[in-house]
């Protein structure tokens, strides 16, 4: 079953064309990675499947339903939600207070009267909303880190409250933006066995990364990109092995995979 769908989509800047004509179906379960060389548009790709940019033309559909054109709340509420290349946390909160905020959305509480709200006087809902936290931390391993200060987590670290906040909203689809970018070997792997844990746990994972390495070990499904299109698509075996892919990497990263 295809949890997204795009169709035909396009983004054009001025004369310049980000993304052109771009078809491809995500499905339920399972982990899609897109990849291309610096410029091939996947950043972009993202961003109009999100809801941070409008298309030119095109469409996107998350289970059927129509998300062209909407804003990336609604589109968050709708279940499709994303992680960025570069962090965006609430560096002076919590690590427990950046997912208590991504869980906002599917609660009736209000955000700002739970941040300030005295310990020991918590609502039955704010209450469960600190559980679920608690068990997102624990998923992603930052569970005994939950009272320190976002802004002084490490990289890898800040990468993952990240990934739990947006599991706290309870997506159907997770986009990853270069989950990966700026760890070293051991996080790497780490951060695969959390992408495949997810997955697992019946969330989609759509993701964009330069670490063939990883693309290629755990992703159910490849799309490849260049200049904006779509030039491959298959398992790793197919794309690692597709001229048009060899020749837009000059054939070495895609064949570098470990």
């Amino acid at each position: 079953m295809n949890l997204l769908e795009v169709s035909d989509l396009s983004k054009a800047f001025g004369g310049y064309h980000a993304v052109s004509g771009v078809n491809m179906a995500v499905q339920q379960g399972t982990i899609h990675a897109v990849i291309g060389p610096n410029g091939a548009g996947k950043t972009t790709l993202f961003n109009l499947v999100s809801g941070v940019l409008p298309p030119t033309s095109g469409s996107v559909r998350l289970e059927g339903r129509e998300l062209t054109g909407l804003r990336p709340d609604r589109i968050a509420r709708m279940g499709l939600v994303r992680t960025f290349q570069g962090v965006r946390l609430f560096g002076a909160l919590t690590v427990l207070e950046n997912v208590q905020v991504g869980r906002y959305i599917r609660t009736a509480s209000d955000l700002m009267a739970m941040l300030l709200r005295l310990p020991g006087r918590e609502s039955k809902q704010e209450a469960a909303t600190r559980e679920k936290a608690m068990a997102l931390l624990e998923m992603v391993g930052l569970a005994r880190q939950h009272d320190a200060v976002a802004a002084d987590l490490a990289l890898a670290d800040q990468r993952r409250l990240e990934i739990a906040r947006a599991l706290a909203t309870e997506p159907r689809l997770l986009l990853l933006d270069e989950p990966v970018a700026g760890m070293n070997p051991v996080e790497v792997g780490e951060a695969a066995q959390l992408i495949e844990r997810i997955r697992d746990s019946g969330v989609t994972v759509l993701l964009t990364e330069h670490h063939m390495s990883l693309v290629m070990k755990i992703s159910d499904r490849i799309t490849v990109l260049n200049h904006g299109q779509k030039i491959a698509e298959g398992s790793a075996q197919e794309v690692r092995e597709d001229p048009l892919v060899l020749q837009a990497y000059l054939g070495t990263e895609v064949e570098g995979a470990d």
